[in-house]
């Protein structure tokens, strides 16, 4: 399957785009991009050099993806969320050799609005809601909300809400899927 971009994107030399990707308007992608197949981005989208995004990501409108932001598969970033990459940016001051890392995990969704603070990593599954700051990291599955944020439930991943406590011994199904999730302290895992 070929890749889509749209005539008014920029797609630079040495970009890596796999098959069934499409890019929408206006989006930019940098030289040194690698992007897995199946992906979609979105109007206003801009793509760093040093960034990696797997397979089946989906990159709404209004995201920058900075450098050394690495997305794993099947990761949904909603529209007009913010990566960062320099934890104390100042104008005058440059610090291209200090970008923190940040890791987006598989199956994680980051809602419309969020900011992800340069520097953490967001577990497999995770839900970050709409307009949420994180500022550390995030578990697998966890459902996260506010500025900053904490964590306020768990999430299948499916994307619904599991009736668990934030830490104890428990298990329940997804209502989709029947998949069972067993907490185990504060860690949440599939059976």
């Amino acid at each position: 399957m070929a890749v889509t971009i749209h005539p008014s994107a920029i797609v630079d030399e040495g970009a890596q785009i796999g098959d069934g990707s499409r890019v929408w308007h206006f989006a930019h992608i940098c030289g040194g991009a690698r992007i897995g197949a199946g992906c979609s981005f979105g109007q206003n989208v801009f793509v760093g050099n040093d960034v990696t995004i797997g397979n089946n990501v989906k990159v709404q409108n209004n995201v920058s993806v900075y450098d050394a932001v690495h997305i794993d598969d099947d990761v949904f970033c909603g529209p007009s969320m913010v990566f960062t990459n320099v934890y104390n940016p100042r104008s005058a001051v440059t610090r291209k050799d200090e970008y923190r890392v940040t890791m987006v995990k598989k199956g994680a969704t980051l809602g419309a609005n969020s900011t992800i603070v340069c520097g953490v990593t967001v577990g497999e599954y995770a839900f970050v809601a709409a307009g949420a700051v994180i500022n550390r990291d995030v578990k697998p599955y966890a459902l996260m909300a506010g500025v900053p944020a904490r964590q306020i439930g768990w999430m299948s991943e499916h994307g619904e809400r599991l009736d668990l406590p934030l830490e104890g011994e428990a298990s329940v199904q997804c209502p989709i899927t029947g998949k069972t999730y067993r907490l185990t302290g504060t860690t949440l895992a599939v059976e």
